[in-house]
């Protein structure tokens, strides 16, 4: 008989698995429940943090990410930017980083035969092989560097491309962004510092080598198979019990290396109230239901990015808070569902908007929560980057759940990354 999964115990799961129905002592501890935090927005990982800790700091933060190190920026599923622990990162690599660096690099190659204004010199690959080089010696000589900074080192990173020429969206820009993204998919090269606050989406650069422990081996040398079974043990005591589908969306991978990964953990197949499932086959005891909780989480946080069928904690919600890339904005969460919404106004208010009618106590648990938020983040401001952003207007609309109103609709773009500087 297949054993069974009902809707209360999945979220009953998310709630203590993702540290949100009992906060975590740390910014390691955050990321290893999550296996990656989503970093494409930098005030998304702060925020995800700060929402599954205990007296949150950004200071802590900053000190995994940039003095211990025992946290780090790398690209990984999906070609989007997460951080993840050092002992996360080659799995990461050989799993997902490695094929998305041979993919990009190939098309790299395309646009400069096609599309480079002058033509580079010679066979466009071997061009490209000295630039990439020539970029990650004059890192090594500098030991940390911006993007412009290595421009000014290695001029030919400024070659240009003209894309959809002849288009009314013809578009020109230099291959700078390109080539630290191939070699931070490489993983030789890694995001340090912030040029700016943690809101800042521009990074001083450093070699792998001068940046983790272990140097390059740090990053490199797993073998995929071994490394994308990994994963997916990682993914299913998360996320788990859930669908391959689900599994295949967070990756990014193809059907049949999910189907490889996959293979020697033997899931176990499951009802998801409905829908067919796997999980781990130690997997199987029922958690504990929790105690009430609430969380305010960011745009693009790893728990609602976690899977593609979402219909089982959104609550019905799916249009107002994604856009039609399937991001997800800010978010609030009362005992493993959305039921709504948050923002902040310019003055450093978080408003929390309902779209699910909760009742007073609970509701009043969400205004304190939003309040918190508010307090701890103090004259910082918030906006999503790449993810729906509430609308802050102060006239609740009668007609919404709750008398609040839905959040505007804006394309943005995917959660994937679309330039390393």
């Amino acid at each position: 008989m297949t054993p069974a999964i009902d809707l209360a115990q999945r979220r009953a799961r998310l709630g203590v698995r993702h540290l949100l129905a009992a906060p975590g002592t740390g910014p390691e501890a955050a990321a290893a429940a999550m296996v990656a935090l989503h970093a494409t927005d930098p005030a998304t990982v702060h925020l995800s943090v700060a929402a599954r800790i205990r007296e949150p700091v950004v200071a802590d933060l900053e000190r995994a990410l940039y003095e211990q190190r025992s946290l780090v920026r790398l690209l990984g599923m999906r070609r989007t930017v997460f951080v993840v622990g050092t002992a996360t990162a080659p799995v990461v690599q050989a799993a997902c980083a490695d094929d998305i660096a041979r993919r990009q690099r190939t098309l790299l190659v395309r646009h400069l035969a096609e599309q480079a204004e002058p033509p580079p010199a010679g066979d466009p690959a071997s061009w490209l092989r000295e630039v990439e080089e020539g970029t990650y010696a004059a890192l090594a000589a500098r030991g940390s560097a911006t993007a412009t900074q290595l421009a000014e080192d290695e001029p030919r990173l400024r070659q240009r491309l003209v894309m959809a020429r002849g288009k009314p969206y013809e578009a020109t820009g230099n291959i700078t962004s390109r080539v630290l993204f191939l070699l931070a998919a490489d993983g030789r090269i890694v995001r340090g510092r912030p040029r700016g606050t943690w809101l800042s989406s521009q990074y001083h650069w450093s070699t792998t080598a001068d940046w983790l422990p272990g140097g390059p081996t740090g990053m490199t040398g797993m073998d995929e198979q071994q490394a994308g079974t990994a994963l997916a043990r990682a993914w299913l005591r998360a996320y788990g019990p859930a669908t391959v589908a689900d599994l295949r969306w967070w990756t990014g991978w193809t059907a049949a290396r999910t189907a490889r990964a996959l293979a020697p953990l033997s899931p176990v197949e499951v009802d998801l109230h409905g829908t067919p499932g796997i999980a781990l086959p130690a997997d199987l005891e029922p958690v504990p239901e929790p105690e009430p909780w609430i969380a305010l989480l960011p745009a693009l946080d790893p728990t609602p990015m976690g899977w593609k069928e979402r219909g089982w904690f959104l609550d019905g919600h799916e249009a107002p808070l994604f856009d039609r890339s399937g991001n997800i904005g800010p978010t609030v969460w009362a005992d493993g569902r959305v039921v709504g919404g948050w923002a902040q106004r310019p003055g450093g208010e978080v408003v929390a908007r309902l779209l699910t009618d909760i009742g007073s106590e609970r509701a009043a648990a969400v205004d304190a929560a939003a309040h918190r938020l508010g307090t701890w983040l103090g004259e910082v401001r918030s906006r999503p980057v790449s993810a729906p952003r509430w609308s802050v207007n102060s006239t609740p609309d009668p007609a919404r759940p709750g008398g609040r109103n839905l959040p505007g609709h804006r394309r943005r773009p995917a959660d994937t990354e679309v330039v390393a500087r």
